[in-house]
């Protein structure tokens, strides 16, 4: 074995003439023709018994293993001269294999499925083995190697019309990891993602990304006539607790009562619950202690007395004492909440985002609003509401003339 990736393939191809055989390609018995002269040495002319030629490229692949390919009939020079540098670019590269031994987009994102299984909460792998499956099968079928940038933006432009952005976002991230696995795996030399664009949900007059189409945001008077309209103690108390707090679902689901600071009238978000299983916070920052009002934590008391006693000691237990069902909360509690308040059909998440906006309207701090919803830095809270923030303020603008002049 002998390495050749820093030698030129014309350089590192030895031309032999067979005389009389049989074209591996078509069968045919043909005669070697040399093409003497500089790159030409790694190309050979074949001649057939009916007198028809056909260009060879000749060269060692990075593992030093003799490639040979008959070009279709009707190839030029030039063009084989072409073949053989872009087989040269890809050994260089230490890329090159086969057309045959090139694997198809689904064998490549399988195995990063399983590459990534070990490292990855099992609820994570599913919703990726689920991108695959469900978004991803138009590439199945089609060599990894022949996918370009321009097929992939026209599966963009026709996933638009049919996921919501945020779903279509995700599985651009999922694309994107499955196509950097075939670049260390050495089945494509670039990933063709590289070149994309961000997908953004369009751009208002001022140029500025339109955010606001991925979130619904509910007003004072909408959260008043929601929270009345809910007579279960528990989840009358729960959508309290997720717009005061801008806790996530799964942080809602999983909190137990221990967790309940009552002498600082805050709760620590120490776990998760999502797919059927507790998890640890994915970050240090999610990890976090939220600030509560007075009558959010008189509310927690009272539901506190009512709450039937369960063995995982959870705040919001089922009627087995086991986490609640977040479909079933949803479908069952939510929803109907929502219709009998007559307020916008919003997803649960969504009271979330209106914690943001109520406290980005108060006039909180963006540090300090980023900490309680537990991002991991304050540009993400910011790319996410940046809409919500006034854009000017004149106020502070004849402020800072008052602090220099003394006016």
């Amino acid at each position: 074995m002998f390495d050749v990736s820093t030698r030129s393939v014309a350089a590192a191809k030895v031309v032999l003439v067979h005389g009389t055989d049989s074209d591996p390609l078509t069968g045919y018995p043909g005669n070697d023709i040399y093409q003497p002269g500089g790159d030409d040495m790694a190309i050979r002319k074949r001649q057939y018994a009916d007198g028809n030629f056909r260009y060879v490229v000749d060269f060692y692949d990075q593992n030093g293993i003799r490639r040979r390919e008959t070009l279709p009939e009707g190839t030029s020079k030039q063009a084989a001269k072409e073949k053989l540098k872009q087989y040269e670019d890809q050994v260089g590269k230490r890329v090159y294999s086969p057309e045959d031994e090139k694997p198809v987009f689904e064998k490549v994102a399988d195995d990063w499925l399983n590459y990534k299984k070990p490292f990855v909460r099992a609820s994570t792998w599913s919703v990726m083995d689920g991108h695959i499956r469900n978004h991803l099968s138009d590439f199945y079928g089609i060599k990894i190697h022949t996918i370009s940038t321009a097929m992939i933006e026209k599966w963009i432009a026709d996933k638009r019309a049919v996921i919501h952005i945020d779903t279509l976002r995700k599985v651009k991230v999922n694309l994107g990891q499955v196509f950097r696995y075939a670049v260390r795996q050495s089945y494509i030399a670039v990933n063709p993602m590289l070149a994309l664009e961000r997908i953004t949900t369009g751009a208002s007059e001022t140029g500025d990304p339109d955010t606001e189409d991925d979130m619904q945001i509910l007003n004072p008077d909408q959260i008043k006539a929601l929270l009345a309209a809910v007579k279960n103690q528990k989840y009358r108390t729960l959508f309290m607790l997720a717009i005061f707090s801008g806790a996530r679902q799964g942080e809602l689901l999983g909190l137990k009562w221990s967790d309940i600071l009552w002498e600082k009238n805050q709760i620590a978000i120490n776990r998760t619950y999502n797919n059927q299983a507790f998890y640890d916070p994915k970050t240090k920052t999610s990890r976090r202690k939220i600030d509560l009002g007075s009558d959010m934590m008189f509310e927690l008391k009272k539901w506190k007395l009512a709450c039937p006693h369960n063995n995982l000691d959870l705040v919001f237990p089922n009627k087995a004492g086991k986490p609640m069902e977040h479909k079933n909360m949803v479908n069952r509690h939510f929803k109907p909440a929502l219709e009998a308040a007559e307020c916008p059909d919003i997803r649960f998440h969504d009271l979330r985002h209106t914690f943001a906006s109520l406290k980005i309207h108060q006039g909180a701090k963006l540090i300090y609003i980023q900490q309680q919803m537990g991002h991991s830095k304050p540009t993400i809270t910011l790319n996410i509401y940046s809409h919500l923030f006034d854009k000017s303020d004149s106020e502070s603008a004849q402020g800072l003339e008052n602090m220099i002049f003394g006016l």
